[in-house]
Formats: C-alpha cells, structure tokens, sequence
C-alpha cells in the first residue's frame, strides 16, 4: 500500500492542524493506521493508532486529549486532529500501515508501510 501524508505546516502555539493520509494500491480496510513522529535529533515516536475494525484507538500520553485519530474506509483515509499544540510537537509526521494479526501499536517495527511525512513546525 502506497501512502501520502499532507496537512503540515507552521502554527502557533495553541493553533489546531488536520493531518490526513491518503492509502491506495491495496485494500485500506485491512490495515490498523497509525501516526509516528520525529523531531530533529529524536527517534521516531509513536503517537496514535487506530485499529483496521476501528474499534480501537490508541495514544501516546503526550498527546491524549488533544489529538483524535480517526480513519475512512470509503475513502481510504486516516486522518489525524491535533489541537492545543505545543511547541513540543514540532516534527515530521509519519503516517504507517501494518496489517498483522496481532496488532501492537506502538513498536514502530510492526509497520509494514511507511508514508514519506509532513512537517508540523508549531511556534511560540
């Protein structure tokens, strides 16, 4: 499966930003979706996830209650709500399919697809 991430750009501190991730070349369904990032300097870090039944969401601490992960199977779509940013999320996001049995989804390792990510710059 082939993947676009788009969305990103410069914000402000406080300012929301919707990342999406277009999928295509298999069928979307059978994929659980997530969301990496990482900042200059850092390693990749998980940051949500949602199950390809979409009856799981997952997050990283640092972002509950402010990011929403949600995805589209009709339209092939993950797509990622990010409000009350903080210059801590500052980053290139990643957007990343795995299509295991037994989802894990914060080992970045499971992923089998990798988008080529968006930049989030979020100023003071």
């Amino acid at each position: 499966v082939q993947l676009q991430a788009s969305g990103g750009g410069l914000v402000q501190a406080g300012d929301s930003l919707r990342l999406s991730c277009a999928a295509s070349g298999r069928t979307f369904s059978n994929y659980h979706m997530a969301w990496f990032r990482q900042a200059p300097g850092q390693e990749r870090g998980f940051v949500a996830a949602i199950s390809r039944s979409l009856a799981s969401t997952y997050y990283a601490d640092s972002v509950k209650g402010r990011f929403t992960i949600s995805r589209d199977n009709a339209k092939n779509t993950v797509n990622l709500q990010m409000n009350s940013l903080k210059l801590e999320d500052t980053a290139v996001y990643y957007c990343a399919a795995d299509n295991s049995p037994y989802f894990q989804p914060r080992d970045a390792s499971n992923y089998d697809y990798w988008g080529r990510g968006t930049l989030v710059t979020v100023s003071s």
